[in-house]
């Protein structure tokens, strides 16, 4: 589905995919520089329309706060760069929001990542080992911090799944923006 920020146009593009009778639909043009709301506003007016039974793939978006909002949303899928571009950058995601390898403080001393379930990168690597290989520019620094990256992305899925099956995704959503952006939700 396209049709920018245009309810209209969105909803007409879903009426005519509708009528192709596809096993799932995706919904694209969005997360493209319009605020995270508008995204929001857009992808709820064309899910409405699309049959529940059917997957329902948001293209191209997912910073780690956001992607509980797209599945309160009606979006059962999505696909994003961010994990794996943040880790060619030196940018771990962790249970207190991204963190750069520059953040010499931080990594100075063994601290793996206090998340419940951690990764295999932080059972067996410290953070200051993954800031020592990012500063003497190994690839193994970008490897590991794509590993865990996309480990925290796939274990927030895995608190979505539990969050929705107590019928608490709304407080989910919450705690998880405060939990990575800080201050209030």
């Amino acid at each position: 589905m396209q049709g920018a920020t245009f309810p209209d146009l969105r909803c007409e593009s879903a009426r005519q995919l509708l009528e192709l009778d596809f096993p799932g639909y995706a919904v694209g043009g969005l997360a493209v520089g319009e605020p995270h709301e508008t995204t929001c506003e857009m992808t709820a007016e064309v899910t409405a329309l699309l049959p529940k039974e059917r997957p329902r793939y948001l293209m191209g978006v997912g910073r780690p706060e956001q992607i509980a909002d797209y599945v309160a949303r009606g979006i059962d899928m999505m696909d994003c760069v961010l994990p794996t571009r943040a880790a060619r950058h030196a940018c771990l995601y962790t249970s207190e929001g991204r963190r750069a390898h520059q953040e010499r403080a931080l990594h100075r001393r063994p601290a793996p990542d206090r998340s419940p379930l951690r990764c295999a990168v932080c059972k067996r690597y410290t953070r200051a080992y993954l800031r020592h290989l990012f500063a003497a520019g190994e690839i193994t620094a970008a490897i590991l911090a794509t590993h865990h990256n996309v480990h925290f992305y796939l274990d927030i899925m895995r608190q979505i799944r539990e969050a929705i099956s107590f019928g608490q995704l709304a407080n989910f959503a919450t705690e998880l923006r405060r939990a990575l952006c800080g201050g209030p939700a």
